[in-house]
């Protein structure tokens, strides 16, 4: 990949999960990961999320009803507080989520709406306010 696809991939993955999150990842880099580091930042962050088409907020409802339905719960909280960043709304996250247990199965469900609560309340944010009104 190249240099141009990594820098603007770094640049959309601080803006979605977070500038901490993703230095302390780059920082934490080793002889053994540092090139699937520096290939999940060019090819997932730059190449595909630097696509235009769909807005972050799509890709990250995307995001969150993949991982829900791969059991990928590490990832799938670390999304969670990305689409928050995005603008994804709790009443959208928990639609998604319940569409998502339909074909998915309860026990998708499940542990997608226990571990949307666990990283909705590291960031702050009260899962109970899904069910007001968006303003």
């Amino acid at each position: 990949m190249s240099d141009e696809l990594f820098e603007k991939g770094l640049k959309i993955r601080k803006e979605v999960l977070g500038e901490a999150y993703v230095e302390k990842a780059m920082a934490s880099a080793d002889a053994f990961n540092r090139d699937f580091q520096h290939w999940v930042t060019a090819s997932a962050w730059g190449a595909a999320w630097g696509q235009e088409t769909l807005s972050r907020r799509d890709r990250s409802l995307l995001n969150l009803v993949m991982l829900a339905a791969l059991g990928r719960g590490t990832e799938f909280k670390l999304h969670v507080k990305g689409a928050v960043n995005n603008g994804v709304t709790l009443a959208e996250m928990k639609d998604a989520l319940l569409h998502m247990t339909v074909y998915c199965g309860a026990p998708a469900g499940v542990e997608a709406f226990r571990l949307a609560r666990q990283a909705l309340e590291e960031i702050g944010v009260d899962p109970a306010e899904a069910d007001q009104a968006p303003t």
